[in-house]
């Protein structure tokens, strides 16, 4: 891996991992649980200039990632009850590179996303805890995708959305000494 993949992927590609053992999906919802405050402690003290640095050359700024994080998250959320509710739904895509460029995600202060965040995973983590088994094999379908997942690979998917974009502040913030 160069260089730019490893600031790009800090955390490595996506492994799914055994999704089927109980205690790795302990370990993602526990993720769910902690992300928003672990994200606000990181950040808490970055003045505008630093949230509007890019994490890597051509990357987007710590602005960015955190309403990108709140935009995914909810978008997450939203088809994780859609495919308890419907059988095997298939969901909308975004342009997630669109999405952050609009003004709301390159201007705004972070607080709105962060209170989004914090609000979004304590429904997902009070959500997650009350599924039973059968009901993490739910799927729903994402066109852009070749086949189907259940409720446990996008759990693990996300739980590691989570990591890799923490990771990117994370990394700033020591390769700048904030």
């Amino acid at each position: 891996m160069d260089n730019i993949d490893i600031k790009r992927f800090p955390i490595g590609d996506f492994q799914q991992g055994d999704t089927n053992c109980d205690i790795e999906l302990e370990s993602h919802i526990k993720v769910i649980k902690n992300f928003p405050e672990k994200l606000k402690k990181l950040i808490e003290d970055f003045s505008d200039e630093q949230l509007d640095t890019p994490y890597r050359n051509g990357g987007w700024t710590v602005r960015q990632l955190v309403n990108h994080l709140a935009d995914s998250h909810a978008n997450s959320f939203i088809r994780f009850k859609l495919a308890l509710t419907e059988d095997n739904p298939t969901i909308k895509p975004y342009d997630e590179a669109k999405w952050a460029e609009l003004q709301d995600s390159i201007n705004m202060p972070v607080k709105p996303a962060m209170r989004m965040l914090k609000g979004i995973h304590q429904r997902w983590y009070f959500l997650l805890k009350t599924l039973t088994n059968k009901q993490f094999e739910r799927t729903f379908r994402h066109p852009e995708k070749s086949e189907d997942h259940n409720l446990r690979y996008y759990l693990a998917l996300y739980s590691w959305h989570c990591n890799h974009h923490f990771v990117h502040i994370e990394n700033l913030k020591k390769e700048k000494g904030w």
